[in-house]
């Protein structure tokens, strides 16, 4: 079970339940990936709703890596995320918001 004052979002990922959570080594690996210096202008795309797969897909794999799944993101690529993309979309937000502020009292 994912818990969300600790930061964590619940995925399922080939009909398993991942925790993810956006470490400080995620969140590094993740500027990485994205070439970026911050990611303020992440967040930003996901307030404004104007983010893109590729967002998606390395929040995901960071969130993923960040609570200990060893997979790559050639296998996450091909996995099947249960709820599909916009699962996906919803679960990347939700980590971005959890790693930057403390949940509401209904999480």
């Amino acid at each position: 079970m994912a818990n969300p004052w600790a930061g964590e979002v619940a995925l399922d990922l080939n009909g398993r339940r991942q925790v993810m959570k956006l470490t400080l080594g995620a969140l590094a690996e993740l500027e990485t990936t994205l070439g970026a210096d911050s990611l303020v202008a992440l967040v930003e795309r996901f307030e404004a709703r104007t983010f893109s797969a590729r967002d998606v897909s390395a929040l995901i794999l960071a969130g993923l890596r960040g609570g200990g799944w060893q997979g790559t993101a050639e296998e996450l690529a091909q996995a099947e995320i249960g709820g599909g993309p916009m699962k996906a979309a919803q679960a990347a937000a939700m980590l971005l918001a959890r790693a930057f502020s403390l949940p509401d009292e209904s999480a």
